[in-house]
C-alpha cells in the first residue's frame, strides 16, 4: 500500500480515538504521533522493504504495554508512545493484506508479504490490495481521507493538506505501472552532458525477500 494510504488511515483512526484521550494529551500531538507512526515503517524502502522497519508482532505488543502503563500510572508520554507504536504496528499488520514485496507486484512471482522477526519468516501476502498504487489502494486511502476531513478534530489547514495529498496519490495511482517507462522517456529528453547531475532510482530484489530502492548518481 502507498505510504499515503497508511497516513490517511492513521489520521482517521487518530480522530476516532481523540474523544477518549483528548483530555490527557493535546489533539495535535495525538494526530502527529499517529501519522508519523503510520508512515515511518515505509522508510525501509531504502533498506529492506517490509522487513527492516515492519514489526507486525513486536510493535503491537509495545503499544499494548505502553497503553497499559498509561492506564496504570498516567502521563502523556506513555500514551503518545502507545499511539505511535500502535500506528506503526497496524501499518505492518495491514501490509499483510497487500501484495508482495517485489519489483513488479502486479505481476507477482514471490510470496514475500511482511517479515515477522519473532518467528523469523515472511507472512505470505493476501493481495486484497494488489500493490502500492493499485486502484483499490487509492479508494481505500480516499475513504480514510474522507473520514479524517469530516472529523471535528482536524483543522481546515489539515483538511486542505489531506485533499492535496489525495491528489498526489491519484497521480501516483495513474502512473504507477508506467513509472519505469516514464522515467526512461524523461531521461531521453535530458542532454547527455546533464544526466550525471540527476540521481536515478533502481529497485533491487533480495533473494531472501524484500526490495531496496537504490539511489544512484545519474548516468
Amino acid at each position: 500500500m502507498m505510504a499515503l494510504t497508511h497516513g490517511f488511515m492513521s489520521l482517521a483512526l487518530a480522530t476516532l480515538v481523540l474523544p477518549v484521550v483528548s483530555e490527557h494529551v493535546a489533539p495535535p500531538l495525538v494526530i502527529a504521533a499517529a501519522v508519523v507512526g503510520g508512515v515511518l515503517p515505509d522508510l525501509d524502502v531504502l533498506a529492506r522493504h517490509r522487513r527492516t522497519l515492519h514489526y507486525p508482532v513486536i510493535l503491537p505488543v509495545l503499544a499494548c504495554c505502553s497503553l497499559a502503563l498509561f492506564f496504570v500510572f498516567g502521563g502523556p508520554t506513555m500514551l503518545l508512545v502507545g499511539i505511535f507504536a500502535g500506528a506503526a504496528g497496524f501499518h505492518a499488520l495491514v501490509d499483510v493484506l497487500g501484495g508482495s514485496a517485489e519489483r513488479a507486484p502486479w505481476d507477482p512471482a514471490t510470496e514475500f508479504g511482511v517479515y515477522n522477526h519473532v518467528v523469523r519468516r515472511w507472512h505470505r501476502p493476501r493481495r486484497l490490495v494488489r500493490y502500492s498504487g493499485a486502484p483499490e489502494d487509492f479508494l481505500l486511502g480516499g475513504g480514510f481521507a474522507i473520514v479524517a476531513t469530516l472529523s471535528v478534530w482536524t483543522t481546515p489547514t489539515v483538511d486542505l493538506l489531506v485533499v492535496g495529498l489525495l491528489g498526489v496519490a491519484g497521480v501516483y495511482t495513474l502512473a504507477r505501472r508506467r513509472l519505469s517507462t516514464i522515467a526512461t522517456r524523461l531521461n531521453a529528453r535530458v542532454p547527455s552532458w546533464a544526466r550525471g547531475l540527476f540521481p536515478t532510482l533502481e529497485v533491487e530484489e533480495h533473494e531472501g525477500g524484500g526490495t531496496t530502492v537504490v539511489i544512484r548518481r545519474g548516468r
